[in-house]
């Protein structure tokens, strides 16, 4: 076979220095947004619902539809049952029962964990979406529970002695992405990983115990508190049995509150592990909520040095006795449906008397955000003054959850028609 070959001109050093510089500036170009793109899982909001996962069912009709609508009516009643036995502390048995009409308004949504579908039988496990302004309403007095104050997590993942939490997307990141905390009693702060995230928040960063560093980077993420929760895997072999030891520590004083391991056949069941140790994860975070030990560490807490006062301030007979107030930041989360719910809580607070400046440092629309008030005066002032102007507050270690009270009911007309005078 004769091949014809194309002879090139020579090139002299020039311009082999210049190609070498070009194809270097490509692939960097190339290295660099392969890089960029490998970083960065924005977290599912869930602040609009509550989410009960698990619901098994097993449902048989005369067709494959009427199956599957069948079922999904049954985890409508079972997850209901399961949602109002948390939140209140009582058995499931003890729930009040809700006509399926009712449970369509207040169900925003099923989530198919697993489902198997037959010519007649429907198999699942799924998880139910409940709207969370409509099912508030029906749940109760601890219907709101116990909140805690915002917790930046830092997910950590070990495989083969090398740490990781932003730098990659991994596993761990994205069960702790997909997890919907709408149901928990812990504040999630969940980074998306982009931008600097990899470098702030990375493992050695999570096992520094130096309080001047976790000052400035809580304040940037609108957080009060770190928890990091850490993952080891051990792999057998490429795709065999997978053992999963998983760690969830608090504070940069790097607390261990509990551990715990799990175990998958092989690689495939990789993703259903990670969620499960997210949803235990959170369990431990929410008993430490519950027991008193996940609280924020006051070490934490920006405090103001006085600043001296000069001979001249204490000079002339008209000298005030007592001095004005030094303005607190404190941190207030507020439930905002829309920007309209937004305008009217900055309004409230800036009413209030002793407020020197409110500033929107975290904004959800639909969910709740976090605004940083400068007040003269205890938090204790702060949360009287806002109850006076007709909003429910939750107070916690140096933070405020406020909420528009429900309206009271009008008094029903007095028998006979007349009305009560």
């Amino acid at each position: 076979m004769i091949s014809a070959v194309r002879s090139l001109p020579p090139l002299n050093r020039a311009g082999l220095a210049l190609l070498a510089a070009g194809l270097l500036g490509v692939a960097g170009v190339v290295f660099a947004q392969i890089e960029g793109s490998d970083r960065g899982i924005a977290p599912i909001d869930s602040t609009s619902s509550y989410e009960v996962g698990g619901v098994a069912v097993d449902v048989a009709a005369r067709d494959a539809d009427a199956a599957r609508t069948a079922g999904w009516r049954i985890a409508q009643r079972k997850g209901w049952q399961l949602l109002w036995s948390r939140t209140n502390g009582q058995p499931v048995s003890a729930a009040p029962s809700l006509s399926d009409s009712t449970l369509d308004s207040i169900v925003a949504g099923i989530v198919v964990e697993d489902e198997q579908v037959g010519p007649r039988r429907y198999i699942a496990r799924l998880g139910v979406l409940f709207d969370r302004a409509r099912t508030g309403q029906l749940l109760g007095a601890h219907g709101q529970g116990l909140r805690s104050p915002p917790m930046l997590l830092i997910p950590v993942m070990w495989s083969g002695a090398t740490p990781t939490s932003f730098e990659t997307r991994t596993e761990w990141q994205r069960a702790w992405a997909r997890f919907r905390p709408g149901g928990s009693p812990i504040d999630y702060v969940r980074p998306t990983g982009t931008g600097s995230d990899p470098l702030l928040l990375n493992e050695a960063q999570a096992g520094r115990p130096g309080r001047g560093w976790w000052r400035m980077i809580l304040d940037q993420f609108g957080a009060a508190d770190v928890i990091v929760a850490e993952v080891a895997v051990e792999r057998s072999w490429p795709g065999g049995p997978i053992l999963a030891r998983f760690t969830a520590r608090h504070g940069p004083d790097d607390v261990v509150l509990d551990r715990f391991t799990l175990r998958a056949a092989n690689g495939d069941g990789m993703a259903a592990l990670m969620d499960e140790g997210v949803r235990r994860m959170d369990e431990i975070y929410s008993q430490a909520l519950r027991d008193g030990r996940l609280r924020p560490d006051p070490s934490l807490v920006i405090e103001e040095e006085p600043a001296e006062l000069s001979d001249e301030a204490f000079a002339g007979e008209t000298m005030a006795e007592e001095s004005p107030l030094t303005a607190v930041n404190y941190t207030v989360q507020v439930e905002t449906a829309d920007a309209n719910a937004l305008t009217v809580a900055e309004s409230s607070l800036r009413a209030v008397p002793g407020v020197r400046g409110v500033d929107t440092t975290s904004l959800a629309l639909g969910g709740t955000s976090v605004m940083r008030v400068a007040y003269e005066g205890e938090i204790s002032g702060l949360r009287i003054a806002l109850q006076a102007r007709g909003w429910r507050v939750d107070e916690g270690p140096g933070t405020l959850r406020i909420r528009r009270a429900a309206p009271t009911p009008a008094p029903p007309p007095a028998p006979g028609g007349t009305p009560n005078q």
